[in-house]
């Protein structure tokens, strides 16, 4: 008895402790919660039933419904769209700031943290302020294109339906860039600098370094990066309510605004639990999709 003490004091036992903990964290605050979001979407839930757990039994019948909703497709290609989009904007701008600020020049180190602001403010806050900068009659952004000659007439950013996913995808890619800029320049930094040397020694200029050096010593890096973007982007919310409000007619919705109007305005909680669990698979999907590209990295 006193060897099994002293090994949760220091020893194998005080590993199990810690991870046993840590996965009873998990279990308790994320397991069972996913649990019964996935037992939600295969009963028949509503303002009655909500807080038992033994209920009518449904089936695939709520995501044959989900599917059939008339504005399902819409809010597919809305989710599409904000998805791509925002990694896209969020990967390029911020591996171009990490490239940037890889250079060695006086104050870099403090722009690149000026550049963190944006990540450390809240998604509600950000929402806002955004909703202000693509405001039609008063916001910046049109002044400041209308200056530039870019367009002669206003548009109307949150409520034109042409245009409205893409203010939510211009927020959200200000609001992800840091992000991108901090993890990617971690990745820089770990690159040995004698290899870019030799290859300049050897007369590759700047695009065939970056082609041949930088890219291929990125690629765990860069899968990372973009697997937590597209989790960070499907998981993103406070941002539609802000701006948007999903409008107009649902042409800025996406699955996860979707899923919140099913829950908690609609209270159809069953079709809000299986729209929510399609994401998930999209997710889970992605993950098992990137472990297996970087699997042989991992183990090298």
């Amino acid at each position: 008895m006193s060897r099994f003490f002293n090994s949760l004091r220091d020893g194998v036992g005080f590993d199990l402790v810690l991870v046993g903990a840590a996965l009873l964290f998990l279990l308790a605050l994320a397991g069972l919660p996913l649990l019964y979001n996935v037992l939600m979407s295969f009963q028949q839930v509503d303002m009655f039933t909500l807080g038992t757990l033994i209920r009518p039994w449904a089936g695939f019948t709520n995501y044959v419904d989900v599917v059939r909703q008339p504005e399902f497709w819409l809010v597919a290609r809305n989710t599409l769209i904000f998805v791509f989009a925002s990694m896209a904007g969020q990967f390029v701008i911020g591996f171009s700031l990490a490239l940037f600020f890889a250079q060695k020049f006086p104050g870099a180190a403090t722009i690149r943290g000026l550049f963190l602001v944006s990540w450390v403010m809240p998604g509600l806050v950000v929402g806002a302020i955004w909703s202000w900068i693509l405001a039609g009659d008063f916001g910046v952004l049109n002044t400041i294109l209308k200056s530039l000659g870019i367009i002669q007439e206003t548009v109307f950013w949150k409520s034109d339906p042409n245009y409205s996913i893409w203010a939510v995808v211009i927020a959200n890619i200000w609001l992800g860039t840091a992000f991108n800029m901090l993890l990617l320049a971690v990745g820089l930094a770990a690159i040995p600098r004698d290899l870019y040397e030799a290859a300049e020694l050897d007369g590759a200029n700047a695009f065939q370094r970056f082609w041949t050096i930088t890219l291929p010593m990125m690629r765990s890096t860069i899968g990372a990066v973009l697997s937590l973007g597209l989790i960070g982007t499907l998981q993103q919310f406070d941002l539609f309510p802000a701006i948007t409000e999903g409008g107009p007619a649902n042409t800025s919705s996406v699955a996860g605004y979707w899923s919140w109007q099913m829950s908690f305005q609609l209270y159809d909680f069953a079709k809000g639990a299986t729209i929510s669990v399609m994401m998930f698979l999209l997710v889970l999907f992605a993950s098992v999709i990137y472990v297996r590209s970087t699997r042989h990295e991992v183990r090298g």
